[in-house]
C-alpha cells in the first residue's frame, strides 16, 4: 500500500524539500510577524521583493543568464507556491508573484536587448513587473480588448485603459495587451510600457474585498508613445502569447486554491480541540467531525489532481482541459472549505483578527482571476468536442 509520502516522492525530490525549508524560514522571519499589519494597511513593503530576489525565489524557473535558477522544473514553482501561501495572505502572494505573469512573454518572445535590460532587474527584486490585459467592461473577453496602439514611425501611439491590474500601482514595467490590427484575436499585440512614459498614468490603489495586501490599479494611456523596439513578439500575434501565459497562471491559482483550503482546515482542526460547547470540545460532535472529513477529502482530491496536471505540463504537454478542471475544482474547494471553517469558528470566524476570515475573503477571487469558472467550463467543453 502506498502512503502519502510515497505519492509526494513521486513528484518532489530532496531539492524540492530544501526549497520548502528555505521558504518556510523566509516566511517565518520576514512575513509572519507582520502580515496582520500589512493586511490592515492593504500593502506590504517594497523591500520584500528584494529580499525574495536575494533568496533566489523570484528567479525560480527563469534562465540563469538573467539571474534565474536555470532549472526547467515546474515542481520547484509548485513547492514554492505551496509554502509561500503559508503567509495566509493571497494578496501578498499575488503581489510578490506578479512577475510570473508579466515576465514570461518577455523572456520567450521579446527582443534580446529588451530581455537583457528588463528581466535581471525584476528577478533581483530591484524592479517590479505587472501584466495588463483586463479592461473596463471587458473582463475575460480578451479577444475584444479596445486599447489601441497605432504605429507612427518608430513608435506606437497608445490610447485606452486597463483595470484590476495586480501590482499596478508600484510596478516599473508593464506587459500590456493592445490592439494593433483589426477586430478579434488576430489584431492583438503585446508592448512593454515603462512607468514614467509620457501619456501613461496610474490610478490609485483599488479597494477590494480580499487580497488586501496586493495593490490593484487602473492604468490610463493618452497618446502614450512607446518605442517599436518594445514590441513583444510579432505584431498582431500577441493573443497566442497571452494564451500560453494563462496556462501557468491558472496552475498557480489552482495551487492557491487548495492551499487556502488546507490552511483553513488546519486552523479548524486546532480550534475544535480548544473550543468547548455543552461541556466538551466541539471536535467531539459528529456534525463537526464530518465537516472536517469532507473538507480534508476535497482538499486531497484537488491537490492530487493538480499534481497530475502539473506533471503533464512538465512533460511538455498542453493540458488545457485538465488545468481548467483543476482550477474550477480547487477554487470551488477553497470557497466551500473556508465557508465551513468560518462556520466552525462561529463569531470569531467573522473577526478580522481571525486567519479563516482572511482566507474566506481571499478565496472568493480565485474563481474569477485568470479566467472565471464559466470561461473555464467553456474551454473544457471545447476540449471535449462540444
Amino acid at each position: 500500500m502506498s502512503t502519502q509520502k510515497d505519492v509526494l516522492q513521486h513528484y518532489f525530490t530532496e531539492e524540492h524539500h530544501m526549497l520548502r525549508e528555505a521558504t518556510q524560514k523566509f516566511v517565518a522571519k520576514h512575513i509572519t510577524p507582520f502580515i496582520g499589519e500589512w493586511e490592515e494597511q492593504e500593502t506590504f513593503p517594497r523591500e520584500l521583493y528584494q529580499l525574495a530576489g536575494d533568496a533566489g525565489f523570484l528567479g525560480i524557473g527563469y534562465p540563469e543568464a538573467f539571474g534565474g535558477s536555470a532549472q526547467d522544473d515546474l515542481f520547484m514553482k509548485v513547492a514554492f507556491t505551496e509554502e509561500i501561501m503559508r503567509t495566509t495572505s493571497g494578496g501578498l502572494v499575488a503581489g510578490l508573484g506578479s512577475l510570473d505573469i508579466a515576465l514570461p512573454p518577455i523572456v520567450n518572445w521579446a527582443p534580446d536587448a529588451l530581455k537583457q535590460r528588463i528581466v535581471p532587474e525584476v528577478l533581483s527584486g530591484e524592479k517590479i513587473a505587472a501584466l495588463a490585459i483586463t479592461e473596463p467592461g471587458g473582463g475575460s473577453d480578451v479577444a475584444n480588448l479596445k486599447t489601441r496602439a497605432v504605429r507612427e514611425g518608430d513608435h506606437y501611439r497608445v490610447n485606452g485603459s486597463k483595470t484590476f491590474i495586480t501590482s499596478g500601482v508600484r510596478a516599473d514595467y508593464y506587459t500590456v495587451a493592445v490592439r494593433t490590427g483589426g477586430e478579434g484575436y488576430q489584431g492583438i499585440s503585446l508592448l512593454l510600457i515603462e512607468k514614467g512614459t509620457q501619456g501613461f498614468s496610474v490610478g490609485k490603489s483599488l479597494k477590494k474585498t480580499g487580497w488586501r495586501a496586493s495593490d490593484t490599479a487602473e492604468l490610463f494611456f493618452e497618446d502614450c508613445l512607446v518605442p517599436v523596439d518594445n514590441l513583444i513578439g510579432q505584431e498582431n500575434a500577441g493573443f497566442i502569447c497571452i494564451m500560453n501565459n494563462f496556462l501557468k497562471e491558472r496552475l498557480m491559482l489552482t495551487i492557491m486554491g487548495y492551499m487556502t483550503a488546507q490552511i483553513a482546515l488546519e486552523e479548524s482542526l486546532a480550534y475544535v480541540k480548544e473550543r468547548e460547547a455543552f461541556g466538551r470540545p466541539i471536535g467531539k460532535f459528529q456534525v463537526t467531525r464530518h465537516k472536517l472529513v469532507d473538507m480534508a477529502t476535497e482538499i486531497d482530491i484537488a491537490r492530487e489532481y493538480t499534481y497530475r496536471a502539473a506533471a503533464k505540463m512538465q512533460a511538455g504537454q498542453h493540458p488545457i482541459k485538465e488545468i481548467s478542471m483543476a482550477k474550477n475544482f480547487a477554487t470551488g474547494v477553497a470557497e466551500r472549505v473556508t465557508y465551513q471553517a468560518v462556520q466552525i469558528f462561529g463569531g470569531m470566524g467573522y473577526m478580522r483578527e481571525s486567519v479563516v476570515e482572511r482566507l474566506s475573503r481571499d478565496a472568493r477571487l480565485l474563481a474569477i482571476g485568470g479566467g472565471t469558472t464559466e470561461i473555464m467550463k467553456e474551454m473544457i467543453a471545447k476540449q471535449m468536442g462540444l
